[in-house]
């Protein structure tokens, strides 16, 4: 008889396999279905008092991840959309499950059959001028700090790219002579060239006079050198521990 598949096991296949070897999943994505399921496990670990490499894949069910989805909602008030972002995470995981283990097949079905939440799309705003204005001269240009996030939002504004875009950007992606560009790869691994206007050309030739920290590629590094956090581009606690790291 057939010992019962933990879920340690798929897990591991479907992020080394499944993600990273078949589909070359990005970064983002694979540290976006990292998160879901490190929560996913937390909690059922919780509900089932079983360490994460103990569980069997058969205790992941339906009624548990319906819960969990509930508990996200209830403990960290995320909104529909998020909700809807992590059961997107736990349905790619059970379709390559489908292929893995089919004698679980039920309990898979059960599983996709999770419906999202419904939300209201809203209508999305756009900056005027003056506010662009104010934006770009809020950052303090006299410090380090300062003159990376006016880089930093100067870009942003001119080219629209996502923040997990424009926070991986290597300085090497940025072409600065004639035809000015900056070339990222972005959702979906489609790759793309935004041309850069003269002002943006001039603000960047600047920044890349910066020493780099820690000799770092990144374009607009944090303290460390390292990539920026979601939170410090937010300006929230990301963003005051790089300074408290740098004083």
């Amino acid at each position: 008889m057939k010992a019962p598949t933990t879920l340690a096991v798929l897990l591991e296949s479907f992020f080394t396999q499944r993600l990273m070897s078949q589909r070359q999943a990005s970064p983002h994505t694979i540290s976006s279905y990292r998160d879901t399921f490190r929560l996913l496990l937390r909690f059922a670990q919780q509900r089932l008092h079983k360490a994460p490499s103990q569980l069997a894949f058969a205790e992941i069910d339906a009624p548990l991840i319906a819960a969990f989805l509930d508990d996200l909602e209830k403990s960290r008030s995320i909104t529909a959309r998020s909700r809807n972002l992590r059961l997107t995470a736990i349905r790619s995981f059970f379709h390559y499950a489908s292929y893995e283990e089919p004698s679980h097949s039920s309990q898979i079905q059960r599983v996709l059959a999770i419906p999202g939440k419904r939300h209201t799309r809203r209508l999305v705003h756009f900056l005027d001028r003056p506010e662009i204005d104010a934006l770009l001269a809020a950052p303090d240009q006299q410090t380090w700090f300062g003159r990376r996030d006016h880089a930093l939002l100067l870009v942003a504004v001119q080219t629209g790219l996502r923040v997990s875009e424009f926070t991986g950007l290597q300085r090497q992606d940025v072409a600065l002579g004639t035809g000015a560009h900056v070339r990222c790869v972005g959702k979906g691994r489609k790759e793309r060239c935004t041309p850069l206007t003269k002002t943006s050309v001039a603000v960047l030739k600047a920044w890349l006079q910066e020493p780099a920290r820690h000799n770092a590629e990144v374009l607009f590094p944090n303290a460390s050198g390292g990539r920026l956090s979601p939170d410090s581009v937010a300006g929230g606690e990301g963003r005051t521990a790089d300074r408290a790291h740098c004083a």
